[in-house]
């Protein structure tokens, strides 16, 4: 079993930044790609970004693409999402994910998730 740990959310102006973190522990997640998902309140919970075990390899949702970077430290077991720019429909709550296929959106791991509030 993985478990997921998320901080670093809170709240933010608008045009404001935070650094969201992913602490993975348990079983060894080597080879695992990570994610980060959020969902809003009434909406569907939807992807954000992924990266490759290695890190050579991210990918993001258009809302988010040149304000949103995706990295990790395998070493630490820690994934992390640097979000810069925030704009007030990013306010949601932030959910961080592991998996062999979690590129793909299939997922079987989850943090709790934390939240990132931003005021216009």
């Amino acid at each position: 079993q993985v478990q997921l740990v998320e901080s670093g959310g809170g709240l933010v102006q608008a045009g404001g930044s935070l650094r969201l973190s992913c602490a993975a522990s348990g079983r060894t997640f080597n080879g695992f790609a990570m994610g980060w998902f959020r969902q809003a309140p009434g909406e569907e919970r939807e992807f954000v970004a992924a990266i490759n075990w290695s890190g050579s390899r991210t990918h993001y949702t258009d809302s988010v693409k040149g304000r949103f970077t995706i990295s990790r430290d395998n070493a630490k077991n820690t994934v992390f999402l640097q979000m810069n720019s925030l704009k007030p429909e990013d306010t949601a709550v932030y959910y961080c994910a592991a998996g062999y296929d979690c590129e793909s959106g299939r997922c079987p791991y989850w943090g709790q998730g934390t939240q990132v509030t931003v005021s216009s």
